[in-house]
């Protein structure tokens, strides 16, 4: 059985949990790992010792947006004069 998930890591997370998540890129939800080792096993009742292989493969990595900063230019504006024009 071969699945594709997106793994986002971010090591400077706020939280822990943040640091590594693993996504499905159809639904954006978590896998559960467990249910998925549990539907290859089979719907028996049991206790089952098994062997869970799992190769990496980096099909494509996303760039990290670099953050842009604008620089907003505001006019001069003298408040005396704009007092002296209002009064």
């Amino acid at each position: 059985m071969i699945k594709h998930y997106i793994l986002n890591l971010n090591p400077t997370a706020k939280h822990e949990w943040d640091r590594c998540i693993l996504r499905d890129p159809l639904t954006a939800k978590r896998p559960d790992i467990s249910k998925l080792i549990a539907e290859a096993v089979g719907a028996d009742t049991g206790s089952y010792l098994v062997s869970v292989n799992i190769e990496v493969q980096v099909l494509e990595q996303a760039a990290v947006p670099q953050a842009e900063q604008l620089s907003l230019s505001f006019p001069e504006v003298n408040v005396a004069s704009q007092m002296r024009e209002a009064a």
